[in-house]
Protein backbone atom coordinates (compact mmCIF):
# COMPACT_ATOMS: atom_id res chain seq x y z
CA UNK A 1 0.00 0.00 0.00
CA UNK A 2 1.00 3.32 -0.38
CA UNK A 3 -0.37 6.25 1.28
CA UNK A 4 0.15 10.28 -0.05
CA UNK A 5 -0.80 13.23 0.99
CA UNK A 6 -2.74 16.01 -0.91
CA UNK A 7 -3.03 19.73 0.22
CA UNK A 8 -6.15 21.74 0.54
CA UNK A 9 -6.51 23.92 -2.78
CA UNK A 10 -6.36 27.73 -2.25
CA UNK A 11 -8.31 28.93 -4.80
CA UNK A 12 -11.66 27.54 -5.56
CA UNK A 13 -10.99 25.71 -8.62
CA UNK A 14 -10.49 22.47 -6.67
CA UNK A 15 -7.51 21.74 -8.53
CA UNK A 16 -5.45 19.06 -5.93
CA UNK A 17 -2.20 20.13 -5.14
CA UNK A 18 -0.13 17.06 -4.19
CA UNK A 19 3.10 16.87 -1.91
CA UNK A 20 6.18 16.11 -4.29
CA UNK A 21 6.20 12.51 -3.29
CA UNK A 22 2.24 12.38 -4.96
CA UNK A 23 3.38 14.58 -8.01
CA UNK A 24 5.73 12.26 -8.38
CA UNK A 25 3.92 9.12 -8.48
CA UNK A 26 0.89 10.84 -10.39
CA UNK A 27 3.67 11.48 -13.49
CA UNK A 28 4.59 7.76 -13.14
CA UNK A 29 0.72 6.83 -13.72
CA UNK A 30 0.74 9.11 -16.47
CA UNK A 31 -1.39 11.70 -14.61
CA UNK A 32 -3.97 9.06 -13.79
CA UNK A 33 -4.03 9.91 -9.76
CA UNK A 34 -4.85 13.85 -10.89
CA UNK A 35 -7.64 12.69 -13.32
CA UNK A 36 -9.38 10.26 -10.93
CA UNK A 37 -9.55 12.72 -8.22
CA UNK A 38 -11.09 15.67 -9.82
CA UNK A 39 -13.94 12.65 -10.97
CA UNK A 40 -14.39 11.96 -7.14
CA UNK A 41 -16.24 14.95 -6.20
CA UNK A 42 -15.26 18.25 -4.43
CA UNK A 43 -11.49 18.41 -3.00
CA UNK A 44 -10.27 16.23 -0.17
CA UNK A 45 -11.19 17.73 3.08
CA UNK A 46 -8.48 17.94 6.05
CA UNK A 47 -8.03 14.16 7.61
CA UNK A 48 -10.61 12.73 4.58
CA UNK A 49 -9.21 10.04 2.47
CA UNK A 50 -9.75 8.57 -1.06
CA UNK A 51 -8.84 5.08 -2.08
CA UNK A 52 -7.68 3.95 -5.44
CA UNK A 53 -6.95 0.78 -6.87
CA UNK A 54 -4.87 -1.42 -9.42
CA UNK A 55 -3.07 2.26 -10.47
CA UNK A 56 0.69 0.56 -10.04
CA UNK A 57 1.51 -2.99 -10.26
CA UNK A 58 4.26 -1.96 -7.20
CA UNK A 59 1.06 -0.60 -5.04
CA UNK A 60 -2.84 -2.61 -5.77
CA UNK A 61 -3.78 0.03 -2.98
CA UNK A 62 -2.75 4.02 -3.19
CA UNK A 63 -4.37 5.90 -0.36
CA UNK A 64 -4.70 9.68 -0.68
CA UNK A 65 -4.97 11.83 2.25
CA UNK A 66 -6.15 15.40 3.16
CA UNK A 67 -3.34 17.51 4.98
CA UNK A 68 -5.43 20.69 4.86
CA UNK A 69 -3.87 23.63 4.44
CA UNK A 70 -0.42 23.79 2.60
CA UNK A 71 1.93 26.16 4.95
CA UNK A 72 -0.27 25.81 8.34
CA UNK A 73 2.92 26.41 10.79
CA UNK A 74 2.60 27.52 14.55
CA UNK A 75 -0.99 28.32 15.35
CA UNK A 76 -0.52 30.91 18.07
CA UNK A 77 -4.07 30.05 19.49
CA UNK A 78 -4.09 26.64 19.84
CA UNK A 79 0.13 26.20 21.30
CA UNK A 80 1.10 23.95 18.70
CA UNK A 81 2.40 23.05 15.25
CA UNK A 82 -0.74 22.94 13.10
CA UNK A 83 1.42 21.76 10.20
CA UNK A 84 2.95 18.73 11.99
CA UNK A 85 -0.76 17.80 13.51
CA UNK A 86 -2.28 18.02 10.16
CA UNK A 87 0.28 15.43 8.67
CA UNK A 88 0.05 13.20 12.01
CA UNK A 89 -3.31 12.72 11.88
CA UNK A 90 -3.21 12.27 8.12
CA UNK A 91 -0.69 9.47 7.73
CA UNK A 92 -2.32 7.74 10.61
CA UNK A 93 -6.03 7.61 9.01
CA UNK A 94 -4.34 6.52 5.99
CA UNK A 95 -2.13 3.93 7.34
CA UNK A 96 -5.28 2.02 9.17
CA UNK A 97 -7.42 2.23 5.49
CA UNK A 98 -4.43 -0.32 4.60
CA UNK A 99 -4.44 -2.23 7.95
CA UNK A 100 -8.24 -2.28 7.02
CA UNK A 101 -7.36 -4.15 3.59
CA UNK A 102 -5.10 -6.56 5.23
CA UNK A 103 -1.98 -5.14 3.34
CA UNK A 104 0.33 -5.98 5.31
CA UNK A 105 3.38 -3.19 4.29
CA UNK A 106 2.60 0.21 3.91
CA UNK A 107 4.71 3.46 2.00
CA UNK A 108 4.68 6.84 3.52
CA UNK A 109 4.99 10.25 1.73
CA UNK A 110 6.51 11.91 4.21
CA UNK A 111 4.38 14.84 3.42
CA UNK A 112 7.61 17.74 3.86
CA UNK A 113 8.13 16.38 7.49
CA UNK A 114 9.35 13.11 7.79
CA UNK A 115 9.27 12.66 11.47
CA UNK A 116 5.93 13.86 11.65
CA UNK A 117 4.53 11.60 9.27
CA UNK A 118 6.37 8.49 10.53
CA UNK A 119 5.07 9.66 14.14
CA UNK A 120 0.77 9.30 12.77
CA UNK A 121 2.14 6.15 11.01
CA UNK A 122 3.07 4.06 14.04
CA UNK A 123 1.20 5.97 16.61
CA UNK A 124 -1.67 4.85 14.46
CA UNK A 125 -1.18 1.90 14.01
CA UNK A 126 -0.58 0.83 17.37
CA UNK A 127 -3.14 -1.08 19.68
CA UNK A 128 -2.81 -3.71 22.35
CA UNK A 129 -4.02 -6.53 21.16
CA UNK A 130 -1.54 -9.22 23.36
CA UNK A 131 -4.10 -11.02 25.22
CA UNK A 132 -6.61 -11.39 22.50
CA UNK A 133 -6.68 -14.34 19.92
CA UNK A 134 -8.38 -13.01 17.09
CA UNK A 135 -5.82 -10.05 16.46
CA UNK A 136 -5.41 -7.06 13.40
CA UNK A 137 -3.16 -7.54 10.79
CA UNK A 138 0.42 -6.24 11.60
CA UNK A 139 1.26 -3.42 8.84
CA UNK A 140 4.68 -2.36 9.04
CA UNK A 141 4.78 1.28 7.90
CA UNK A 142 8.16 2.72 5.84
CA UNK A 143 9.32 5.75 4.37
CA UNK A 144 8.12 6.51 0.52
CA UNK A 145 11.74 7.36 -1.17
CA UNK A 146 14.78 8.05 1.16
CA UNK A 147 15.10 11.67 1.13
CA UNK A 148 14.07 12.22 4.50
CA UNK A 149 15.67 9.17 6.24
CA UNK A 150 17.20 10.27 9.07
CA UNK A 151 14.12 12.22 9.88
CA UNK A 152 11.68 9.52 9.62
CA UNK A 153 13.76 7.11 11.92
CA UNK A 154 13.57 9.47 14.46
CA UNK A 155 9.90 9.74 14.48
CA UNK A 156 9.80 6.05 14.43
CA UNK A 157 12.11 6.27 17.65
CA UNK A 158 9.54 9.02 19.36
CA UNK A 159 6.30 6.69 18.27
CA UNK A 160 7.40 3.86 19.88
CA UNK A 161 8.16 5.38 23.11
CA UNK A 162 5.18 6.65 23.32
CA UNK A 163 3.85 3.10 22.60
CA UNK A 164 5.68 1.38 25.37
CA UNK A 165 4.23 4.05 27.81
CA UNK A 166 0.92 2.77 25.92
CA UNK A 167 1.99 -0.71 25.96
CA UNK A 168 2.43 -0.72 29.81
CA UNK A 169 -0.66 1.41 30.56
CA UNK A 170 -3.06 -0.57 28.39
CA UNK A 171 -1.89 -4.18 29.86
CA UNK A 172 -3.94 -5.41 32.80
CA UNK A 173 -2.59 -5.02 36.53
CA UNK A 174 -2.54 -8.64 36.68
CA UNK A 175 0.32 -8.39 33.89
CA UNK A 176 1.97 -5.24 34.96
CA UNK A 177 2.55 -6.04 38.76
CA UNK A 178 5.46 -3.51 40.73
CA UNK A 179 8.29 -6.14 39.40
CA UNK A 180 7.01 -7.27 36.15
CA UNK A 181 6.96 -3.02 35.41
CA UNK A 182 10.28 -2.79 36.16
CA UNK A 183 11.67 -5.83 34.88
CA UNK A 184 10.03 -5.02 31.25
CA UNK A 185 11.92 -1.44 31.74
CA UNK A 186 15.28 -3.47 32.29
CA UNK A 187 14.40 -5.24 29.79
CA UNK A 188 14.17 -2.78 27.03
CA UNK A 189 17.07 -0.98 28.46
CA UNK A 190 19.94 -4.30 28.61
CA UNK A 191 21.15 -3.80 25.17
CA UNK A 192 22.57 0.04 25.83
CA UNK A 193 25.85 0.14 27.81
CA UNK A 194 25.50 3.62 29.09
CA UNK A 195 22.06 2.69 31.31
CA UNK A 196 22.34 1.09 34.30
CA UNK A 197 18.70 -0.31 36.09
CA UNK A 198 18.58 -0.91 39.74
CA UNK A 199 15.41 -2.56 41.09
CA UNK A 200 15.38 -1.61 44.71
CA UNK A 201 13.40 -4.18 46.97
CA UNK A 202 11.40 -3.38 49.95
CA UNK A 203 14.81 -4.16 52.65
CA UNK A 204 16.20 -0.86 50.67
CA UNK A 205 12.76 1.33 50.64
CA UNK A 206 13.15 0.59 54.48
CA UNK A 207 16.43 1.45 54.72
CA UNK A 208 15.82 4.83 52.90
CA UNK A 209 13.35 5.34 55.65
CA UNK A 210 10.36 6.31 52.66
CA UNK A 211 7.61 5.72 55.05
CA UNK A 212 4.98 7.71 52.97
CA UNK A 213 6.19 5.39 49.97
CA UNK A 214 5.80 2.12 52.49
CA UNK A 215 2.51 2.96 54.15
CA UNK A 216 0.48 2.80 50.84
CA UNK A 217 2.50 -0.17 49.55
CA UNK A 218 1.36 -2.07 52.44
CA UNK A 219 -2.32 -2.22 51.97
CA UNK A 220 -1.56 -4.78 49.47
CA UNK A 221 0.13 -8.83 48.82
CA UNK A 222 2.49 -7.03 45.76
CA UNK A 223 5.66 -6.20 47.16
CA UNK A 224 6.84 -2.70 46.44
CA UNK A 225 9.88 -1.89 44.01
CA UNK A 226 12.14 1.41 43.70
CA UNK A 227 13.08 1.55 40.18
CA UNK A 228 16.04 3.75 39.54
CA UNK A 229 17.62 3.97 35.93
CA UNK A 230 21.11 5.91 35.41
CA UNK A 231 21.21 6.78 31.62
CA UNK A 232 24.69 8.11 30.84
CA UNK A 233 24.96 9.97 27.63
CA UNK A 234 26.54 13.12 28.96
CA UNK A 235 30.24 14.03 27.59
CA UNK A 236 30.80 13.80 31.41
CA UNK A 237 29.05 11.01 33.66
CA UNK A 238 29.43 13.55 36.35
CA UNK A 239 27.45 16.33 34.50
CA UNK A 240 24.78 17.38 36.66
CA UNK A 241 21.65 15.15 35.33
CA UNK A 242 18.03 15.69 34.57
CA UNK A 243 16.14 13.54 37.01
CA UNK A 244 12.78 12.30 35.82
CA UNK A 245 10.06 10.76 38.92
CA UNK A 246 6.88 9.08 38.02
CA UNK A 247 4.20 8.08 40.17
CA UNK A 248 4.23 4.08 39.71
CA UNK A 249 0.83 3.24 41.33
CA UNK A 250 0.30 -0.34 39.19
CA UNK A 251 -3.61 -0.83 40.38
CA UNK A 252 -5.58 2.13 42.82
CA UNK A 253 -8.35 0.66 43.80
CA UNK A 254 -8.65 3.60 46.36
CA UNK A 255 -7.50 1.64 49.61
CA UNK A 256 -9.55 2.16 52.35
CA UNK A 257 -11.49 5.87 50.84
CA UNK A 258 -12.29 3.14 47.89
CA UNK A 259 -13.06 4.06 44.81
CA UNK A 260 -16.81 4.10 42.99
CA UNK A 261 -16.18 0.24 41.04
CA UNK A 262 -17.50 1.98 37.77
CA UNK A 263 -14.59 2.46 35.65
CA UNK A 264 -12.22 1.53 38.65
CA UNK A 265 -10.82 -0.74 35.42
CA UNK A 266 -9.00 2.41 34.38
CA UNK A 267 -6.80 2.10 37.42
CA UNK A 268 -4.30 -0.44 35.71
CA UNK A 269 -2.63 2.80 34.12
CA UNK A 270 -2.53 4.89 37.53
CA UNK A 271 1.16 4.44 36.77
CA UNK A 272 1.17 6.64 34.12
CA UNK A 273 3.86 8.51 35.29
CA UNK A 274 6.38 5.77 35.76
CA UNK A 275 5.61 4.69 32.37
CA UNK A 276 6.07 7.79 30.57
CA UNK A 277 8.88 8.98 32.28
CA UNK A 278 10.87 5.54 31.68
CA UNK A 279 9.79 5.28 28.20
CA UNK A 280 11.15 8.70 27.84
CA UNK A 281 14.33 7.07 29.36
CA UNK A 282 14.16 4.42 26.93
CA UNK A 283 14.21 6.92 23.83
CA UNK A 284 16.72 9.25 24.85
CA UNK A 285 18.95 5.83 24.66
CA UNK A 286 17.68 4.83 21.54
CA UNK A 287 18.32 8.74 20.03
CA UNK A 288 21.68 8.40 22.22
CA UNK A 289 21.18 12.07 23.33
CA UNK A 290 24.27 13.73 25.04
CA UNK A 291 22.91 14.19 28.18
CA UNK A 292 22.76 12.14 31.86
CA UNK A 293 18.94 11.65 33.02
CA UNK A 294 18.35 9.63 36.09
CA UNK A 295 14.97 7.78 35.83
CA UNK A 296 12.81 7.10 39.20
CA UNK A 297 9.75 5.46 39.85
CA UNK A 298 8.00 4.26 43.36
CA UNK A 299 5.95 0.98 42.47
CA UNK A 300 3.41 -0.61 44.11
CA UNK A 301 -0.24 -0.99 44.00
CA UNK A 302 -3.33 0.75 46.63
CA UNK A 303 -5.86 -1.50 47.86
CA UNK A 304 -8.35 -2.34 50.88
CA UNK A 305 -6.40 -5.28 53.57
CA UNK A 306 -6.43 -5.36 57.11
CA UNK A 307 -3.02 -3.67 56.75
CA UNK A 308 -3.96 -0.49 54.64
CA UNK A 309 -3.42 2.90 55.64
CA UNK A 310 -6.60 4.34 57.55
CA UNK A 311 -8.02 7.62 56.66
CA UNK A 312 -6.46 9.56 59.81
CA UNK A 313 -3.68 7.48 59.97
CA UNK A 314 0.23 9.76 60.16
CA UNK A 315 3.01 8.08 58.66
CA UNK A 316 6.99 9.83 58.24
CA UNK A 317 8.61 10.68 54.82
CA UNK A 318 12.13 10.46 53.92
CA UNK A 319 12.97 13.73 54.79
CA UNK A 320 11.07 14.04 58.09
CA UNK A 321 8.28 15.47 57.94
CA UNK A 322 4.87 13.93 59.46
CA UNK A 323 2.00 13.33 56.75
CA UNK A 324 -1.51 12.75 58.10
CA UNK A 325 -3.43 10.56 55.26
CA UNK A 326 -7.23 12.04 55.47
CA UNK A 327 -8.12 10.44 52.21
CA UNK A 328 -5.92 6.81 51.19
CA UNK A 329 -6.76 7.85 47.60
CA UNK A 330 -4.58 10.63 47.51
CA UNK A 331 -1.61 8.49 47.68
CA UNK A 332 0.24 9.16 44.29
CA UNK A 333 1.46 12.00 46.51
CA UNK A 334 2.75 10.37 49.16
CA UNK A 335 4.75 7.51 46.59
CA UNK A 336 6.14 11.01 45.49
CA UNK A 337 6.84 12.90 48.69
CA UNK A 338 9.60 10.23 49.26
CA UNK A 339 10.86 9.60 45.96
CA UNK A 340 11.45 13.65 45.38
CA UNK A 341 13.28 13.33 48.39
CA UNK A 342 15.49 11.37 46.78
CA UNK A 343 15.62 13.24 43.81
CA UNK A 344 17.36 15.44 45.70
CA UNK A 345 20.82 13.17 46.09
CA UNK A 346 21.83 13.71 42.35
CA UNK A 347 22.52 17.29 42.55
CA UNK A 348 20.34 17.85 39.75
CA UNK A 349 19.86 20.18 36.72
CA UNK A 350 16.36 19.68 36.61
CA UNK A 351 13.59 17.41 38.63
CA UNK A 352 10.56 16.57 36.76
CA UNK A 353 7.94 14.31 38.21
CA UNK A 354 4.97 13.03 36.02
CA UNK A 355 1.73 11.64 37.74
CA UNK A 356 -1.91 10.66 37.14
CA UNK A 357 -1.96 12.64 40.01
CA UNK A 358 -5.86 14.01 40.61
CA UNK A 359 -9.17 13.91 38.68
CA UNK A 360 -9.19 17.70 39.17
CA UNK A 361 -6.92 18.05 36.75
CA UNK A 362 -8.99 16.07 34.27
CA UNK A 363 -11.69 18.44 35.01
CA UNK A 364 -9.76 21.46 34.58
CA UNK A 365 -8.29 20.72 31.54
CA UNK A 366 -9.86 17.68 30.06
CA UNK A 367 -7.11 15.80 28.18
CA UNK A 368 -6.32 19.11 25.72
CA UNK A 369 -3.18 19.43 27.79
CA UNK A 370 -0.88 18.04 30.87
CA UNK A 371 -0.83 20.49 33.83
CA UNK A 372 2.51 21.88 34.46
CA UNK A 373 3.49 23.12 38.17
CA UNK A 374 6.39 24.56 38.65
CA UNK A 375 9.07 27.20 40.19
CA UNK A 376 11.06 27.73 37.47
CA UNK A 377 10.37 29.87 33.71
CA UNK A 378 13.14 28.35 32.73
CA UNK A 379 12.03 25.13 32.68
CA UNK A 380 8.52 26.37 32.48
CA UNK A 381 9.88 27.48 28.93
CA UNK A 382 11.28 24.74 27.84
CA UNK A 383 8.55 22.19 28.31
CA UNK A 384 6.33 24.32 26.72
CA UNK A 385 8.06 25.13 23.41
CA UNK A 386 8.91 21.30 23.25
CA UNK A 387 5.01 20.68 23.66
CA UNK A 388 4.38 23.13 20.42
CA UNK A 389 6.22 20.30 18.28
CA UNK A 390 5.18 17.33 19.62
CA UNK A 391 1.85 18.68 19.83
CA UNK A 392 1.19 16.90 23.07
CA UNK A 393 0.53 20.29 24.63
CA UNK A 394 1.24 21.57 27.99
CA UNK A 395 -0.38 24.19 30.46
CA UNK A 396 1.17 25.75 33.25
CA UNK A 397 -1.12 25.91 36.33
CA UNK A 398 -0.62 27.87 40.08
CA UNK A 399 1.48 27.26 42.72
CA UNK A 400 0.65 29.92 45.16
CA UNK A 401 0.77 30.13 48.98
CA UNK A 402 -2.75 30.04 48.64
CA UNK A 403 -2.81 26.64 48.27
CA UNK A 404 0.22 25.84 50.51
CA UNK A 405 -1.85 26.72 53.63
CA UNK A 406 -4.64 24.28 53.06
CA UNK A 407 -2.35 21.34 53.21
CA UNK A 408 -0.14 22.67 56.16
CA UNK A 409 -2.73 23.67 58.34
CA UNK A 410 -3.25 19.98 59.35
CA UNK A 411 -4.62 19.21 62.87
CA UNK A 412 -2.46 15.83 63.57
CA UNK A 413 0.96 16.60 61.31
CA UNK A 414 3.08 18.47 59.63
CA UNK A 415 0.82 18.53 56.37
CA UNK A 416 -2.18 16.82 55.25
CA UNK A 417 -2.82 15.15 52.07
CA UNK A 418 -5.73 16.86 50.75
CA UNK A 419 -6.76 20.21 51.17
CA UNK A 420 -9.00 21.86 53.66
CA UNK A 421 -11.36 22.93 51.60
CA UNK A 422 -11.63 19.11 50.60
CA UNK A 423 -11.92 19.50 46.19
CA UNK A 424 -11.34 23.20 45.48
CA UNK A 425 -8.33 23.47 43.89
CA UNK A 426 -7.69 20.12 43.79
CA UNK A 427 -4.54 19.67 41.48
CA UNK A 428 -3.21 22.97 43.04
CA UNK A 429 -3.36 21.84 46.93
CA UNK A 430 -1.72 18.54 45.26
CA UNK A 431 0.91 20.40 43.74
CA UNK A 432 1.47 22.73 46.70
CA UNK A 433 2.07 19.35 49.14
CA UNK A 434 4.29 17.77 46.77
CA UNK A 435 6.24 21.35 47.00
CA UNK A 436 6.68 20.91 50.99
CA UNK A 437 8.97 17.93 49.55
CA UNK A 438 11.15 20.04 47.03
CA UNK A 439 14.40 22.42 47.65
CA UNK A 440 14.92 22.40 43.93
CA UNK A 441 15.28 25.69 42.31
CA UNK A 442 14.12 24.05 39.00
CA UNK A 443 11.48 21.90 39.71
CA UNK A 444 8.42 20.43 37.67
CA UNK A 445 5.21 18.96 38.32
CA UNK A 446 3.28 17.26 35.40
CA UNK A 447 -0.34 16.14 36.24
CA UNK A 448 -1.04 13.89 33.29
CA UNK A 449 -4.78 12.12 35.09
CA UNK A 450 -6.49 14.08 32.19
CA UNK A 451 -4.42 13.26 29.19
CA UNK A 452 -4.38 9.38 30.78
CA UNK A 453 -6.50 8.12 27.92
CA UNK A 454 -7.75 8.97 24.57
CA UNK A 455 -11.00 8.53 23.25
CA UNK A 456 -11.07 9.64 19.94
CA UNK A 457 -9.62 13.28 21.13
CA UNK A 458 -6.19 12.78 19.51
CA UNK A 459 -6.96 11.51 15.60
CA UNK A 460 -4.12 9.54 15.33
CA UNK A 461 -4.56 7.20 18.78
CA UNK A 462 -6.72 4.74 18.40
CA UNK A 463 -9.25 4.55 22.02
CA UNK A 464 -7.41 3.32 25.36
CA UNK A 465 -4.68 4.23 27.32
CA UNK A 466 -2.45 7.28 25.39
CA UNK A 467 1.09 7.26 26.90
CA UNK A 468 0.82 11.07 27.09
CA UNK A 469 3.40 13.44 27.13
CA UNK A 470 6.10 10.82 26.51
CA UNK A 471 7.16 12.58 23.15
CA UNK A 472 7.39 16.54 24.90
CA UNK A 473 9.15 14.51 27.92
CA UNK A 474 11.95 13.53 25.05
CA UNK A 475 11.77 16.55 23.03
CA UNK A 476 12.39 18.44 26.04
CA UNK A 477 15.58 16.49 26.81
CA UNK A 478 16.70 16.65 23.36
CA UNK A 479 16.56 20.35 23.83
CA UNK A 480 18.12 20.71 27.07
CA UNK A 481 20.78 18.31 25.94
CA UNK A 482 21.29 20.67 23.00
CA UNK A 483 21.22 23.37 25.73
CA UNK A 484 24.57 22.28 27.81
CA UNK A 485 26.02 21.64 24.03
CA UNK A 486 26.05 25.02 23.30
Amino acid sequence: GLVLGVYSSEKDDGAAQFTSAGDAFDKLVSGKLRALLSLCGPPLKKGKTRIFHGLHQDFPSVVVVGLGKKNAGINEQENWNEGKENIRAAVAVGCRQIQDLEIPCVEVDPCGDAQAAAEGAVLGLHEYNELKQKKKPVVTPQLHGSAESKAWQKGVIYAEGQNLARYLMEAPANYITPIKFAEHIEQKLRSFSNVKVHIRPESWITTQEMGAFLSVAKGSAEPPIFLEIHYLGGANTDDSPLVLVGKGVTFDSGGISLKPSSGMDAMRADMGGAATVCSAIVTAAALNLPLNIIGLAPLCENMPSGKANKPGDVVRAKNGKTIQVDNTDAEGRLLLADALCYAHNFNARAIVNAATLTGAMDVALGSAATGVFTNSSWLWTHLYEASILTGDRVWRMPLFEHYTKQVTDCPLADVSNIGKYSRAGGACTAAAFLKEFVTASHWAHLDIAGVMSNKDEVPYLRKGMAGRPTRTLVEFAARLSHDSHN
